[in-house]
């Protein structure tokens, strides 16, 4: 592994230049710029922004902003107020010292600083831009109180943590990015990971040693880029950062970014219609207190897209999880992995997926995805049997339905079938810690979710959610011991000569769950975010005939500088 990280490094070094200045470092996928870009690609003012690969560069971000500033005149008052919001965090020839500030190395007195920082205007700790060079040094912080009305009223929960990000670009094509992230939370633990669940794949959380139950996320990266012809891109990424992969409104069904963010080497091949992404990418099995008990898992995945303008995109995506060393059959770009597996004693866990993007109707997008974990194909004769491990994704995008401006409706269907990302090995569950990599509904189960988001200015934006879940879950019996296997846990796979060929979906203890969210967002002064936050579970048990309901509110508010 060793080896290859310095074989790429001396690739990215010396790579031969290109003349012009360019950003590279990308834009975290947290980011609210990807919403508003979302939002002009379904209503035709840009074209595709790759959302099956999402990680934009902050040259891509600045470049689909100059194109939607050319067409500001198909823009709404709201749209025209983002546009100018994001112009000014990532176009620099908009920034002057009226609606800039940076604490260090600023202009004018240091108390005039200390006031900028409840100024309206974009703030940074510290720029750099010279030529082809640049550097952003932000800070953020974050206080969460969290309060819990079902089942324990007197639950309450808070969570705080601060962290800084420096990224930016060296010599035009280097983009490079560090970012620390550390936090501790107070009171109830379980309601704090319903508040944040990346806390269910935090190592110090999980451990707990500590006098206060802590928890930090870190990530940082060098990404090469290099234009050798025009209409051709190349870029090569070593590092971690959050990653998704294929297509879905909601959750993806190939890789949704659920689960921890992992290390990974990346290349991207982009030339006229062709889009290629090739990564490998290390990550980890279930937490054990037993430091022994613990292991590495390996994710590879090769993705083909064919992105026809205003027309449509449509893609093809390779993936396999394998919990041995690393394998260089895996490393290889142009292979088909699933194949690469058979040859490889089919040890591993291999996935396909297939999906489909339009982009020819203005104000509505259709997406489709799917995924097959085992050789479907050859099993079209008995399609109920436990090997159709398959699992299809159908989603609709509406911008502006009914002439309702600033409004989008999204619309998505999710099934997947028993035993979708189990393995006959339980070290090669499509899993990192105990979260499902894909859909987190999980096997035997299905979803029907409606998300409706309203802008109603720059600094006002109201997110509601409704999701419909049925799920079959395997039976056990009062001490926990499995009496029926239905495929409905990815952690319990098939046993050959004790479970039934024919696996029928929705099939065992049948749980069907509501879920209603209202996420209320508010930035009264640039850099200064407050989130209201409501949720309610409600859970069925059709089987045993028993209702159970979570309901739980939180205030955050987060401070960007």
């Amino acid at each position: 592994m060793n080896k290859l990280i310095s074989l790429l490094s001396i690739i990215i070094l010396f790579f031969i230049c290109n003349p012009g200045y360019s950003q590279e470092d990308n834009i975290p996928l947290s980011n609210p710029v990807y919403d508003y870009l979302k939002i002009m690609s379904v209503k035709q003012v840009i074209g595709t922004i790759n959302d099956d690969d999402p990680n934009l560069s902050r040259q891509n971000v600045r470049d689909f902003l100059y194109e939607i500033d050319s067409k500001s005149d198909e823009l709404s008052k709201v749209e025209r107020q983002l546009l100018a919001k994001y112009k000014l965090e990532f176009l620099p020839e908009e920034r002057t010292s009226e609606n800039t500030t940076q604490f260090f190395d600023g202009d004018g007195k240091f108390s005039k600083r200390v006031k900028d920082i409840f100024s309206d205007k974009k703030k940074y700790i510290y720029t750099y831009e010279k030529d082809e060079n640049n550097l952003y040094v932000d800070l953020f912080g974050n206080l969460v109180f969290a309060k819990e009305f079902k089942p324990y009223s007197d639950s309450v929960s808070y969570l705080f943590d601060g962290g800084f990000r420096f990224q930016g670009t060296v010599f035009n094509h280097l983009g490079y990015n560090l970012m620390f992230q550390k936090g501790a939370i107070s009171k109830s633990p379980t309601l704090a990971i319903r508040v944040d669940p990346r806390l269910k794949n935090d190592y110090k959380f999980l451990e707990n040693y500590d006098n206060i139950q802590s928890y930090d996320f870190n990530g940082g990266y060098l990404r090469y880029k290099t234009s050798p012809m025009e209409g051709m891109d190349i870029s090569a990424q070593i590092g971690r950062e959050q990653l998704k992969f294929g297509f879905g409104y909601g959750e993806r069904l190939a890789l949704s970014g659920n689960g921890p963010d992992m290390d990974f080497i990346k290349f991207n091949f982009k030339y006229g219609i062709i889009n290629f992404t090739s990564i490998t990418a290390s990550t980890v099995g279930e937490f054990h207190r037993d430091l022994d008990s613990n292991y590495s898992k390996y994710w590879a995945a090769n993705m083909l897209k064919l992105s026809f303008p205003k027309l449509f995109d449509i893609g093809m995506g390779d993936m396999v999880i394998y919990s041995r060393p690393l394998d260089l059959g895996y490393l290889n770009p142009l292979i088909f992995y699933k194949f690469v597996e058979h040859s490889l004693q089919d040890r591993d866990n291999g996935l396909i997926f297939f999906d489909f993007q339009t982009h020819f109707l203005k104000n509505i997008q259709f997406q489709a995805n799917f995924l097959m974990d085992e050789d479907f194909i050859g099993q079209l004769s008995n399609l109920n049997r436990y090997s159709n491990k398959i699992g299809y994704q159908l989603g609709t995008y509406l911008y502006e339905p009914a002439n309702i401006r600033n409004l989008s409706l999204i619309f998505e269907y999710t099934k997947i079938r028993p035993f979708v990302y189990t393995h006959v090995n339980p070290k090669n569950t499509y899993t990192s810690y105990t979260e499902i990599l894909g859909n987190s509904i999980g096997p035997n189960a299905d979803q029907l979710s409606i998300n409706a988001i309203y802008n109603f200015s720059d600094r006002l934006q109201l997110n509601l959610l409704f999701k419909k879940i049925r799920k079959g879950n395997n039976i056990l019996d009062a001490n926990g011991n499995l009496v029926k296997n239905v495929g409905g846990d990815v952690f319990q796979t098939y046993r050959y000569d004790i479970d039934p060929e024919d696996m029928y979906f929705l099939d065992g203890e049948r749980v069907n769950t509501n879920v209603y969210a209202m996420d209320l967002k508010y930035e009264p002064i640039t850099g200064f975010n407050f989130h209201l936050v409501y949720n309610y579970i409600g859970m069925s048990n059709i089987t045993k005939d028993t209702f159970s309901d979570v309901s739980f509110a939180y205030l955050k508010f987060n401070l960007e500088y």
